[in-house]
């Protein structure tokens, strides 16, 4: 999740999902995608907070690797540019780097993870990360054009109107109670973990 807070409320990156597609059509949600084996080949100037590292480590069941705790952060960093052109990190030139930029993992907050219930055509297992874009030297007026979201556009977090999935709009109320418990949103919070119990998400803390 792209954050701008240059404005008097706190706004969120968002783009619709084209009508064809199988997964989720027509509604809002946040760029983002799979983690491709690549990822763990990326290159980074700056690695995750400590706290974000340890939080994403400790998972339910089998804690992940450092590597794999980190290529979930970098692929996030590479969906975000692939699908709205966003760039997390300093430009490179290096002759066929698979991203003209060297991710910057520094900033990023580890929001939650989410798992789709049992028996949905397609399921995912999700982990939701955020940034400001400032930290990042992102100047938000710049963020409109998408080559794989239609309709890529900055949404207040308090905005309900639009069609999204349950769980964006469950990820969404979580940014914002974050968001006023403490408008930094500390590395060190609790995460919260949506699993699938009887059909419905259960919400627990890692």
């Amino acid at each position: 999740m792209l954050l701008d807070r240059s404005g008097g409320t706190v706004r969120v990156l968002m783009g619709k999902r084209h009508s064809a597609h199988a997964f989720m059509p027509d509604l809002y949600v946040f760029p983002g995608g799979r983690c491709d084996p690549t990822d763990y080949r990326l290159q980074f100037s700056g690695d995750l907070h400590p706290a974000v590292l340890h939080s994403l480590k400790a998972t339910v069941g089998r804690p992940l690797t450092e590597a794999r705790a980190r290529a979930l952060a970098l692929a996030a960093v590479r969906e975000l540019y692939e699908e709205a052109g966003v760039s997390l990190g300093s430009r490179q030139e290096r002759a066929h780097a698979p991203l003209p930029f060297l991710p910057d993992l520094t900033n990023l907050r580890y929001m939650a993870r989410a798992i789709t219930p049992p028996g949905q055509p397609r399921r995912f297992d999700t982990r939701f990360f955020a940034i400001f874009a400032d930290e990042a030297e992102i100047d938000p007026s710049e963020v409109l054009e998408s080559r794989e979201l239609q309709d890529l556009q900055w949404i207040d977090v308090n905005d309900c109107s639009l069609r999204i999935p349950e769980i964006t709009a469950t990820i969404l109320a979580d940014l914002r109670h974050a968001l006023e418990s403490d408008p930094l949103l500390p590395r060190g919070r609790p995460v919260p973990f949506y699993s699938a119990r009887y059909r419905r998400f259960v919400r627990t803390l890692l």
